[in-house]
């Protein structure tokens, strides 16, 4: 059975002073698959992090949501926190109740609050169906192909090759140079294209 663990951070004042955190983390409690839920000053911090990876060992939770800013500024941190618990660190989501509740309704505790804890029940039903992923590389064989060896193509081919890479150059016709070999002269100074 999957064992889930929410955390709710108060980002200091910036999501405590607009959303009740502390009834966030009760409301957790009560989602199934919840086994945990918590809430702390600052989750980002050293300490917040230890507050996981303590609650991984001692409640064996297998999913991690965690409440707080956007994934954008701290999904790295949390994914590092979850790695050095031993828990795969893409069985993680993020629920970000401060940009999407506590700054947009400001003015309103009762639906920053309740918006909060939708926002943490839908991430705990998306982290219930998170598969472990590995991370995996491809070999790549720096070469390109250059379709079409009119001037453009050419002069594309030329710049590759300068690079220092490999360039194939195709061509449907049996010559070479597009347009530019079939005029006679070219503007401004009349030369001859060939």
């Amino acid at each position: 059975m999957k064992r889930v663990g929410v955390f709710v951070c108060h980002c200091g004042s910036n999501i405590a002073s607009v959303v009740d955190v502390e009834k966030v983390a009760e409301t957790a409690k009560q989602i199934p698959g919840v086994v945990f839920a918590t809430d702390y000053k600052y989750m980002c911090s050293e300490p917040g992090q230890e507050v996981i990876r303590k609650a991984i060992k001692e409640h064996r939770l297998d999913r991690i949501v965690v409440a707080s800013c956007t994934p954008r500024l701290h999904e790295p941190t949390f994914r590092k926190t979850l790695e050095s618990a031993g828990l795969n660190p893409y069985l993680l989501e993020i629920a970000n109740i401060r940009e999407q509740c506590s700054w947009v309704h400001s003015k309103d505790k009762e639906k920053a609050t309740v918006k909060a804890m939708e926002l943490v029940r839908m991430s705990v039903a998306k982290v219930l169906k998170n598969e472990p992923l590995q991370i995996s590389s491809i070999p790549v064989t720096k070469r390109a192909l250059v379709v079409g060896a009119g001037i453009a193509g050419m002069q594309a081919a030329l710049d590759i090759a300068d690079a220092g890479y490999e360039v194939l150059l195709v061509e449907r016709e049996p010559t070479i140079g597009g347009k530019m070999a079939m005029l006679d002269k070219t503007f401004p100074t009349l030369d001859c294209s060939a």
